[in-house]
């Protein structure tokens, strides 16, 4: 009598439409993308997402890891790591929505955060950070604060704003004031 045994697969697809080139690397770049997965999930449940980053914080690629209830979901550590290590990740940002808008992170989220961040150093897979996502409005860990729409859309793809030095009379730029003699000075007295 021959006994057989079925093995269970699965397989990843990786479909590209064109070649990303955005760098996650401040909370609301990652917000941005992660309203785009969203948007395709049911409002009404939580559902826990990985955006998975190459070495120099490029996106490339996602994974809805899973969805849950209205007002929980259940994670564990390895799907979101058996994922990124397939995928070839180098560091990821872990996101869930709250359903009732507020996205306040709760005594379990932030267990789950500290327990991802544990096993991500396991890996070598840095846990960049993690995003809850509410009404209009986001929760990072790694800012420790929450941010609107408004405050997103302000700082997003922007470049932060560089304070030139003033340029007053006798100084010339970054190598600093000039030191002239007091016989210089005589001669030249526009100098002054």
């Amino acid at each position: 009598m021959e006994t057989c045994y079925e093995l269970e697969t699965f397989k990843v697809k990786l479909m590209v439409s064109e070649p990303l080139t955005e760098k996650v690397r401040e909370p609301a770049a990652a917000w941005r993308i992660l309203k785009l997965i969203y948007a395709d999930l049911d409002a009404d449940q939580e559902h826990f997402a990985v955006l998975l980053l190459n070495n120099k914080n490029v996106l490339r690629g996602y994974k809805v890891i899973s969805s849950g209830s209205q007002t929980s979901s259940l994670i564990h550590p390895a799907l979101v790591f058996r994922a990124a290590i397939l995928f070839g990740a180098c560091a990821i940002i872990v996101a869930h929505n709250h359903p009732s808008g507020d996205p306040s992170p709760s005594a379990n989220d932030i267990e789950i955060t500290q327990r991802l961040m544990k096993c991500g150093e396991v890996f070598g897979l840095p846990v960049r950070d993690h995003l809850i996502l509410g009404d209009r409005r986001y929760y990072s860990f790694e800012d420790k604060t929450v941010r609107d729409e408004l405050q997103s859309l302000s700082t997003c793809g922007m470049p932060p704003k560089i304070e030139r030095p003033k340029r007053g009379p006798g100084s010339r730029g970054p190598r600093g004031p000039y030191n002239h003699s007091e016989a210089y000075l005589a001669r030249h007295p526009n100098q002054r």
